[in-house]
């Protein structure tokens, strides 16, 4: 049933002259007439009982007009949100973790409050499970550290980043290496989908296959807590994670002969998502944050 079909109803509800309703709303008798059939043709049952040239409302129709009305003004109401604020809906969001925990929260943040009536559904995701998820439209917008090839999808590149290489250990920051110099470490990497992995699995090439990969880890923290916690340790990460360990001197950034390590992060999204106003300000205004 159409929301035409239920007003032409409760209209004529109150008063049955269907002239005098044809007249008010500057249509045809028969265009009534066929909207109250065709709402009782869905129901398989007459609201009005037809009484010579009258419609008089039966019990069924009484009926239903009590269990529906409230309803229906909900759904007006909401109609009528939805046509005159633009900046209403539900926008899901995906962000790797690199962008979901240190620059993700103050978009969303201002964001929210200058639009009150929009609703940020946010999760953080590897990189390629994200790509997967705006795929299949189960993410509206997606922002990953890696750069991917699917046709399907819109991208912009809209900021870039630097990974390093970081170690509790104070004396490894007095020299620079190359980065095989470093394989006898206990390195410590991203699980496999990770853009930060990606990219520095990449960029060492050939070297990647003699790597010794001791742990992996998910968690920016529990990476952090393990390199404090052990000299040995060392791993390649996003210079946003560690940034407010390496001005503690909690851990310290390793220097490296001809090598290093940046990458672009990308905004992404179907090429058949609808842009709507509220789309359109949101992904404008996240790419003020990563320049």
């Amino acid at each position: 049933m159409t929301l035409r079909e239920l007003e032409l109803f409760y209209y004529l509800a109150d008063n049955t002259h269907v002239s005098q309703l044809a007249q008010k709303l500057s249509i045809s008798q028969s265009a009534i007439s066929l909207s109250i059939k065709s709402l009782e043709k869905k129901l398989s049952e007459p609201l009005f009982d037809r009484i010579g040239k009258k419609l008089i409302l039966n019990e069924r129709g009484r009926f239903f007009k009590e269990k529906t009305y409230p309803h229906y003004l909900i759904l007006k109401e909401a109609e009528h949100c939805f046509k005159h604020n633009r900046f209403s809906g539900i926008l899901r969001i995906s962000s790797s973790k690199s962008i979901g925990e240190f620059i993700m929260p103050q978009v969303m943040y201002d964001f929210l409050s200058e639009y009150t009536d929009v609703a940020l559904q946010h999760q953080i995701r590897n990189s390629a499970d994200i790509l997967k998820e705006v795929l299949t439209g189960s993410t509206d917008i997606g922002f990953v550290e890696m750069v991917c090839k699917e046709t399907d999808l819109i991208k912009h590149q809209i900021g870039k980043d630097q990974l390093i290489v970081v170690s509790s250990d104070a004396k490894l920051a007095e020299k620079t290496y190359y980065i095989d110099q470093l394989f006898s470490k206990k390195w410590l990497l991203r699980e496999e989908g990770s853009g930060t992995r990606e990219v520095f699995l990449k960029r060492l090439g050939k070297l990647a296959s003699d790597l010794p990969v001791f742990m992996h880890f998910t968690e920016f923290e529990e990476v952090k807590t393990l390199l404090c916690n052990n000299a040995e340790a060392i791993t390649c990460i996003s210079r946003f994670a560690v940034k407010k360990a390496l001005e503690s001197k909690e851990l310290y950034e390793i220097k490296l002969h001809n090598m290093t390590f940046e990458r672009e992060f990308y905004m992404v999204y179907h090429k058949n998502k609808y842009q709507s106003k509220l789309f359109e300000t949101f992904t404008s205004l996240s790419k003020e944050y990563f320049h």
